[in-house]
């Protein structure tokens, strides 16, 4: 059969719209397509369009050291755990184990460690050694050895040399007393240019070993960004009403000085330059909200603890030409968030 040209014209036509069918479909179909309509940020859209845009490498060691970040926010009058000392070298830590005897209650902590590997937390003195947080006892040469095994950069990123924070240990605030495990319950914000976006309120498990880790085994419980209110728990990826260790139900639970602790994640933003950022926020029963650290990198988790995809609401902050500067309008601003 002899073709035309334009019959040729055509059929190729044809074929082209044929083809971008399926490409269509195919797009359309494909992982993070679906994600984007559920309004859901997976981890390569975070890395590429969120953490690679607005966060500068050469501000990553003011959030990756904790000890920078602690200094940087006592200068700018950030409420944060009082420091009682470092130990930089090994040579130190006999002289600090003599300061921690008479200090009775403390944590020690890696400066770059992450995921709250390497953290001990002492509740008191007993003739015996130190009462840790799980309340075995630890002889002064276990201290000894786990502060060496901090400088010898264990739990440090990359495993590098690293120092030790001694800092005051903090006590939670009786209102979560009966959602929480022996450990200290925290508050992470995912901040996008001052904007606090999303909030959700980790509890320590005896699986998570009293840490407030949700890859350990703790709850992840999501936050009303208007009322400071607890929503829906979820541990391993899994809906929870009630706490699997106290059996207290964990929603609907109102979080004293919420509007405080909003404006301490919202301060992070100018404090360390970083656009998108998790802070971490204690409640402590005698000195209030208390900026615990930050993070360059924060996880995806808490979209989960929130039934909620994050990438719309940063969608919404981006979509703003003139974001306020005050503290005051950012946090009005992220209380129109759940609306």
């Amino acid at each position: 059969m002899t073709m035309t040209v334009a019959t040729c014209k055509e059929f190729i036509l044809n074929q082209k719209a044929k083809y971008l069918d399926v490409l269509t479909d195919h797009y359309e179909k494909t992982p993070w397509r679906r994600l984007d309509k559920l309004g859901i940020l997976g981890m390569n859209k975070r890395n590429g369009d969120y953490i690679a845009k607005y966060n500068s490498r050469r501000y990553y060691p003011l959030v990756d050291d904790k000890l920078q970040t602690k200094k940087l926010a006592e200068n700018a009058g950030l409420a944060v755990p009082k420091l009682y000392g470092t130990v930089q070298i090994e040579h130190e830590i006999p002289d600090m184990v003599k300061k921690l005897e008479l200090i009775g209650d403390f944590v020690i902590k890696p400066a770059h460690g992450s995921g709250g590997e390497g953290i001990l937390v002492v509740i008191g003195k007993t003739s015996h050694g130190f009462r840790k947080g799980s309340g075995q006892i630890m002889g002064e040469q276990g201290l000894v050895h786990h502060i060496s095994n901090i400088l010898s950069g264990m739990y440090s990123l990359g495993g590098l040399p690293d120092s030790a924070l001694i800092e005051q240990r903090v006590v939670f605030d009786p209102v979560f007393a009966d959602i929480s495990y022996q450990g200290v319950p925290d508050i992470r914000t995912i901040v996008l240019k001052g904007v606090p976006v999303m909030a959700m309120l980790r509890l320590p498990t005896h699986q998570s070993d009293g840490k407030a880790n949700l890859h350990q085994g703790a709850i992840g419980v999501g936050i009303d960004l208007k009322t400071g209110k607890t929503l829906t728990g979820v541990m391993h990826e899994h809906t929870v009403t009630h706490h699997p260790d106290t059996g207290h139900v964990i929603s609907d639970l109102t979080i004293p000085d919420w509007e405080l602790i909003l404006q301490l994640t919202a301060q992070c933003y100018d404090l360390v330059g970083l656009g998108y950022i998790g802070v971490d926020i204690v409640l402590d029963r005698r000195f209030g909200p208390l900026m615990l650290e930050m993070n360059a990198r924060p996880g995806l988790s808490i979209q989960i603890a929130n039934q909620c995809g994050l990438l719309t609401r940063l969608k919404r902050i981006e979509a703003i030409q003139h974001l306020p500067t005050t503290i005051p309008e950012r946090l009005a601003l992220a209380k129109t968030l759940t609306e």
